[in-house]
């Protein structure tokens, strides 16, 4: 057996021992023995292999399985720009937290910095973006090699998945020629990694436990401290009646009901983004982000302490909110060192949320919880009869339509932009509401139809119900590759709902849509693409759903197989930033 047969068998092997259960792939020639070998794992059930032949659109699918499954997702390149290619997938897995693992192949170093094709400095070109990283030298024919990559890989997971701060981590493997398997099946000493006893399962078979070759027990200690306490304990003033909890992006279902049990036990305001998964429960808000637009509302509506969940920044609103209240504590489920705080106002952060309080004597409703209640319900009223005024359907239309549609195990993913600012406009207040996922840790727009297809299959691979993908289209067009998916991959069932506005609707609510800048304004904001994004879709094989209305393509979209969509369009983005206006005016 040769070196790099060697190697590539023993990481894909030390891979799946620890918890490793896909793996994404862009072929490539240096990355062959690896290719060959996940391969070969995918056809012995040990792990599901996708491949894709753009990197970048491989590096999203793999960030959109992580994001769901919250397992460690590999995600395998050949050496040169591939690897630069992933950057943007890295940079969204790094500030989102997500366990994403860049199994990058490379050339030995005997060849780097020679002009050799395909070369760059892949050790570096992560710096700064991942949690850990190793140069793992080319593999050569002695004892103790074994041991070098297992330990390796095993570390490499445990720090992309640890409690303490989960995110992307980044093996670049060196291998030299041959690079592909030859019928020589020995080694110098054991390929195995540590096995351990046998147990008999519930059907009466044997079936052998094998682990991970360092098992890491490094575990944070995060018990939850009970709000009245930490106050005391920070020198804070008692708990006060004018609370809010303020929940932005997570991906824990947990963290999000302990959010919502602090709200209610407090008798303060819940304000979900969402992506928060929190918007349920008596206290919750669906206009939070509407209604602290105005400076009006917000100076009537000061809070004396805010408890922030998670990162938030989707509103403008919401964060002026934070920074003009009296006291802010942020609690951070997923980040140690690099907790979000954009306002500079956090006075204490914890590991998790607070406990409901222990002593104070809180009545089930107040002032200040039925002023907010009753202006998000005036807010409800301002936006149904905006919308039943519009004849054709906006962004707006189409989320609380999608909103409406989902059942508490479908999931949504949702672009950002344009897309998810309508979504929290208009997302109502549910007893069950469904999976909402995003790239909110950096915000872009690339990459989002493969993070899609792999929030989609790995929801689904978990047991969850439909999959639901809302976005625009120049969010469509930036990741058309995401589209091109070879006949033997698997596919989820996930319904495209594309709102075409022909550009950039995002731009006609800021600054940039003033008539001084008419002149320039569709040029270098507006941006129109002319594109028939139907026939984009077509052209990959999704099926394109149409009814006489909006509703009844969505229905027949929503209950189909593998990829279809409906287009929503064309949409005047004149109209649709006339109608939030409308309603910022009403509200005002």
């Amino acid at each position: 057996m040769n070196p790099s047969t060697a190697a590539a068998r023993v990481i894909i092997d030390e891979l799946v021992r620890s918890g490793v259960n896909d793996v994404v792939l862009a072929p490539g020639s240096r990355s062959a023995a690896l290719a060959i070998e996940a391969a070969r794992a995918h056809e012995r059930a040990e792990l599901r292999l996708h491949v894709r032949v753009d990197e970048r659109s491989a590096g999203f699918l793999a960030l959109g399985l992580a994001k769901r499954s919250g397992s460690p997702v590999p995600v395998i390149t050949t050496s040169g720009t591939a690897v630069a290619n992933l950057r943007p997938a890295v940079e969204e897995a790094w500030n989102s937290a997500l366990p994403l693992v860049v199994l990058s192949a490379d050339r030995p170093a005997e060849l780097r910095r020679t002009g050799a094709n395909q070369t760059i400095d892949q050790v570096r070109v992560f710096d700064g973006i991942v949690r850990w990283s190793a140069d793992v030298e080319a593999p050569t024919r002695a004892r103790g090699q074994v041991a070098y990559w297992r330990s390796t890989v095993s570390r490499a997971c445990a720090v992309a998945t640890h409690s303490w701060q989960r995110g992307p981590v980044h093996l670049n493997v060196a291998f030299r020629d041959p690079l592909v398997p030859d019928d020589d099946d020995m080694w110098v000493e054991p390929l195995t990694g540590h096995d351990g006893e046998s147990f008999v399962d519930e059907d009466g078979d044997e079936l052998q436990v094998v682990r991970t070759w360092t098992v890491d027990r490094r575990l944070m200690l995060s018990v939850q401290e009970p709000i009245d306490e930490l106050l005391e304990d920070i020198a804070a003033p008692e708990l006060p009646e004018r609370g809010l909890v303020i929940v932005g992006d997570i991906d824990d279902p947990e963290d999000a009901a302990a959010a919502v049990d602090l709200a209610q036990s407090c008798g303060w305001p819940l304000h979900s983004e969402p992506t928060g998964l929190a918007r349920a429960g008596s206290n919750a808000l669906a206009h939070a982000s509407l209604l602290s637009a105005q400076p009006s509302f917000r100076e009537s509506h000061r809070a004396d302490l805010v408890v922030t969940v998670g990162k938030v920044g989707l509103s403008r609103g919401v964060l002026a909110m934070i920074r003009e209240a009296g006291l802010h504590i942020h609690a951070e489920p997923q980040r140690i060192t690099d907790w979000p705080d954009p306002t500079r106002t956090a006075a204490a952060v914890l590991a998790s949320v607070p406990a409901p309080p222990t002593s104070a004597d809180v009545a089930d409703s107040s002032e200040w919880l039925d002023s907010w209640l009753m202006a998000d319900a005036a807010a409800q009223r301002v936006i149904e009869k905006a919308l039943s005024a519009v004849d054709q359907p906006t962004g707006l239309h189409v989320a609380q339509m999608l909103w409406n549609l989902a059942a508490a195990d479908d999931l949504i993913f949702v672009a950002s932009s344009r897309s998810i600012r309508d979504l929290e406009a208009v997302a109502s207040v549910r007893r069950d509401p469904p999976w909402v996922l995003a790239n909110r840790g950096v915000n872009g727009i690339d990459g989002l139809v493969s993070t899609a297809i792999g929030a989609a299959l790995a929801h689904q691979s978990a047991g969850g119900g439909r999959a639901f993908a809302m976005l625009g289209d120049l969010a469509l067009l930036h990741d058309q590759n995401g589209l091109v998916i070879g006949s033997e991959e698997a596919v989820p069932d996930l319904c495209l709902v594309v709102i075409d506005n022909n550009g950039g609707g995002i731009f006609g609510s800021l600054e940039q849509a003033d008539d001084a800048f008419a002149d320039v304004y569709e040029r270098v904001f507006g941006t129109p693409v002319d594109t028939d994004i139907r026939q984009v879709l077509r052209s990959h094989g999704v099926q394109v759903h149409d009814g006489p209305d909006l509703i009844s393509a969505l229905t027949a979209a929503a209950s189909g197989e593998g990829l279809r969509a409906v287009v929503v369009g064309p949409v005047s983005r004149d109209e649709e930033a006339a109608l939030h206006r409308q309603i910022r005016l009403a509200l005002g």
